[in-house]
Formats: C-alpha cells, structure tokens, sequence
C-alpha cells in the first residue's frame, strides 16, 4: 500500500484477510481471464445481473464507516418494548457481564463438541440442567438449545421417535407463540406430519395426534393446569409437551407435576439481552426413560478410582458422532455462552431471589391490570403472571399510537385488543406511560401490593 493511499484510521484496509494484487493477478493467469470484470461475465449469466450500477457514493474508510453508521442508528428513537411473546426485557449483573459475557475465555466458545473442553464451562452447563431440571419437575436436562422455536420442533420429532400412536398428526396450542407455531410448521412439512393448531381444551383429539404442545402461560397470558389433556394423550400413546416460561415457573406449578413428558423453553429472561431477537439458549427436559432420544447434550459427573469428581459430556448425540443416521439433531442445537449466563443468573440470585423477581413482574402486571381496569378497560384473563391482553374496541391504533408517543412498544392484538408483558426492567414510570396510553392520569402508589392474579391450585408447593 502506497504513502498517498494509506489511511491511519483505515484498519479494516490492513486487517483485511483477503487476496492481494499480486494473488489476484496469479488467479486470473491461472484461470484464464483479463481481469475481474471478465471473470465475472464469464462466471454469472447476463440474466440475472443488474444492468445499471448501484451508487453508493465514494468508499469510507473503516473509521468514517462507523461514524456514519453511528450517525444513522443515532436517528432511530429507543422504546421500552412490552410486546412480550418470549422477549423480555432483562438485567445482567455486573459481575456477570464483566467476568462472563465480556471475558474471551468464556464467549469464543459457542457449542461444547469434544469432551475436552474445560472443567469450568462443564460445571456452569450442569448448573443450567439442575436448574431447568428444578424448574421444570423433570428428570433430565440437556445442556442448551438454539432457540424456544426450535426447541419445539425438536420436543415433536422427539415425540415421534417414542410415542406408540399410530397417528401422523401434532397438536399445538392456538396460545403458542406465533414463532414457535411457524417453526414446528416448517419442521413437520417436510417429514409428512399433520400439524393441528386448537384449544387444548376443546379442539384436541388425543387419538388423532402422536403428541401435543402447549404454551405455559399462554402467548395472550392465559395460565392453564394441562393435567387433564396430558391424561388423555397419555392413554392415546401420545406425548404430551409444554413450553414454559422458566421465571414463571418460579412460582407456578411445574410441567413435571402435570405429567408432561418434555418442557421447553427459552433462558433468555434469566439475564440475558434481547439482542435483536436472538440467539438465547433454549432448554429441554424430559423423563427418565425418554433420556437416550433427547436432542444435544447431557453433561455428567464421573468419579475415578481415587475419588476424584469430574464433569464430562455423557451423552452426546449429535450427527458427526457414531450415531450418524440413528443421530436426534441434525442442527448446531448448543448456545453454551448464554446457557451459562443463564445458569450464572440463577446462581447470582438462587432460588429465593428468582422467586423475588417474578413476583414482582407478577405484581407489576396486577398493579397494570387494575389501574387499566379502573379506567374502565375489559382486561384478560383471569388468572395471569406477566401478560394481559386489553379489549379497546376501535380505540386500538390510537392507544398504540399514544403508547409510542410516551416511549413504550404495545403489542397489537387482532383488530381490537392490545397485549401488554411486563418483566423485571420494568418500573412505575413505565406502567405510568402505559396508563397514559389508555387516558388515564393514575399514579402507582408503591405502598400497595395489589391480589395476586396467580391461580392458587397452579401455585408451587413450598418445597418446590
């Protein structure tokens, strides 16, 4: 690179690992061809090439790229997003962020292939199991999966490896989450599976479908007790799913308890960023028997004839390995960063402080739903954790509109309702602007501890 070219803040220029001229003029000779200009017409077909050119201006240094870059994101205007269905707004100690999320000896490491791979990240792994284990009442968990959506698609095609039904169909919740139903869609079509989308307390039938997944607390807020479809599957030879918000389980009946053969569900509330919508690390859990047909991996502790303890990876599954067409996964299934970020969440704050912060997301919520409902608003449901969904008739663009104008993302619902999900980043100014949204001028008063909305018979037992 000549003097006169040579930018100091160009460091893209000199970290740039690519092929120089030198390298460039040898390809072509070796090829055969001019110049790039002829490779490319002889390399891409007139048809599908762009006749005029694309002007994007002069080329930026690496340095002015960012500063305009800077200066375009720095147009955008940020909202408190309260549209919920599985993103939640989430704090991430400090102690966390520094010595986990922003260490490199922790973050290069994505997906835990070898057994070699250290005695600290395979003891954080099975900290995330023994907490989804506890969550969810099940007995075993895998050390992280991609994502909620894909969690669920993996919990059907387990389901069709070991339910005895003869049926080609999968049930879903209508309440699922909107991503996590396009998701299964797209993984049964493929394999020829039916994928039925209904009431589970209405529309499902138990003979008609291998297995079946609902949503805990539903994508509308609804929280149901799954007991009785789950008995009916069962005597259908059906296996019965439940994707389940892991802080709410904090405080509401665990699958386990339901008799749910799989849970699944998405970490990311416990600490870790919304990002964009991803990644975040997916659990699963599942009984006993079904351990050896479960997607991913299963870290293990091993003791040696000396009594020495060792963390090691007990089960792997993946296609690469000797399984190959017997193989439960045939994706990159691991988000081991943010499994232990999750699991390193549940560590910081253990059990007591957990069951803290979702009570107060739950009262958060309460507090929301009287104030909106002493406006004079249809609230729903009943019995809820996080999310209610608002009746506002033809009044649903302006409210949403009036809620941006305050600073706050609702969700819309159908042509006449709004969904609201508060989490643990929210705080009485947000349920203020939210209140403002709706006309009212109402003020949280922080000496009141509103009912819980929670049903009592979904609440955990004490020694949960």
């Amino acid at each position: 690179m000549s003097a006169r070219r040579y930018d100091p803040y160009d460091f893209a220029n000199r970290r740039h690992i690519g092929p120089t001229e030198s390298e460039i003029a040898e390809m072509l000779s070796e090829v055969g061809a001019a110049d790039l200009h002829a490779l490319i017409d002889e390399t891409l077909p007139p048809d599908i090439r762009q006749e005029s050119r694309i002007d994007f201006g002069k080329p930026l240094s690496e340095r002015r790229a960012i500063e305009r870059m800077r200066a375009v994101a720095n147009r955008n205007r940020p909202l408190v997003s309260l549209i919920g269905q599985g993103y939640h707004g989430t704090t991430m100690p400090p102690a966390i962020q520094r010595n986990i999320f922003e260490n490199p000896a922790w973050y290069t490491a994505y997906s835990p292939y070898q057994p070699e791979i250290s005695q600290g990240r395979l003891e954080a792994l099975i900290n995330f199991q023994t907490m989804v284990c506890d969550l969810s009442g099940l007995d075993v968990a895998n050390a992280s999966l991609l994502d909620e959506a894909t969690a669920a698609a993996e919990a059907m095609a387990m389901a069709r490896r070991v339910s005895t039904s003869e049926a080609n169909a999968f049930f879903v919740d209508k309440d699922c989450l909107p991503q996590t139903i396009a998701v299964v869609k797209t993984r049964a079509e493929p394999l020829g599976w039916e994928v039925v989308v209904g009431d589970p307390f209405s529309d499902l039938e138990p003979v008609e479908v291998f297995g079946a997944l609902f949503q805990y607390p539903g994508v509308e807020g609804a929280i149901h007790d799954f007991t009785g479809p789950i008995d009916a599957l069962h005597k259908a030879g059906a296996i019965a799913a439940v994707a389940a918000d892991p802080l709410a389980l904090t405080l509401l009946k665990p699958p386990g308890e339901m008799g749910a053969d799989i849970a699944v569900g998405s970490t990311q509330r416990f600490g870790v960023p919304i990002g964009f919508g991803g990644p975040h690390a997916a659990y699963m859990a599942v009984r006993d028997a079904y351990k050896r047909t479960m997607p991913g991996r299963i870290v293990g502790v091993s003791v040696d004839s000396r009594g020495n303890r060792a963390y090691r990876l007990a089960l792997q599954t993946r296609e690469q390995h000797i399984r190959r067409e017997k193989a439960t996964s045939n994706i990159c299934t691991a988000q081991v960063l943010l499994a232990v970020i999750a699991s390193m969440y549940a560590v910081f704050h253990g059990p007591e402080g957990l069951k803290g912060i979702a009570a107060r997301v739950h009262r958060d919520a309460t507090r929301l739903a009287e104030g909106l409902e002493a406006a004079g608003f249809t609230v729903a449901p009943g019995a809820f954790f996080d999310t209610i969904t608002v009746d506002v008739g033809a009044f649903q663009s302006l409210i949403l509109a009036r809620a941006v104008e305050n600073g706050v993302n609702l969700r819309k619902v159908g042509a006449s309702r709004i969904g609201i999900t508060v989490d643990e980043r929210t705080r009485e100014h947000v349920i203020e602007a939210v209140w403002r949204a709706f006309g009212s001028d109402r003020k949280v008063d922080l000496d009141e501890w509103p009912d819980s909305r929670l049903p009592g018979a979904l609440a955990r037992t004490s020694d949960s």
